[in-house]
């Protein structure tokens, strides 16, 4: 199972960006999945999370800002940004709960996709 992630990019303070996030490989289904971020010389934190079938959630950080969707037929998910902050500024990574069918439940990064807000 892979999942990989898109979109990053340098982008202007107040602007938008829409990150996707595609899994591949033998996936019996897809449980929840979210978006994390990690800024330099800090941890990584939640930015969103949204279950198969259920509400999405937020970091009060992004709230109003930032959107969390997924295409279960496309085994995709997606998060778009509007509003851009420099405090945004940070590798994203893609997350998700996959069964497999062989292995049973797991949980999948994918490789992190930078974001640069700046002037």
């Amino acid at each position: 199972v892979q999942l990989q992630a898109s979109g990053g990019g340098l982008v202007q303070p107040g602007g938008s960006l829409r990150l996707s996030c595609a899994a591949s490989g033998s996936i019996v289904s897809i449980n929840t999945m979210g978006w994390y971020r990690q800024a330099p010389g800090r941890q990584r934190e939640l930015v969103a999370i949204i279950p198969r079938g259920g509400r999405p959630n937020y970091a009060d950080s992004v709230k109003g800002r930032f959107t969390i969707s997924r295409d279960n037929t496309k085994k995709s998910m997606y998060l778009q940004m509007n509003s851009l902050k420099s405090e945004d500024t940070a590798v994203y990574y893609c997350n998700a709960v996959i069964s497999t069918g062989v292995t049973g439940l797991g949980n999948y990064w994918g490789q992190g996709t930078l974001v640069t807000v700046s002037s």
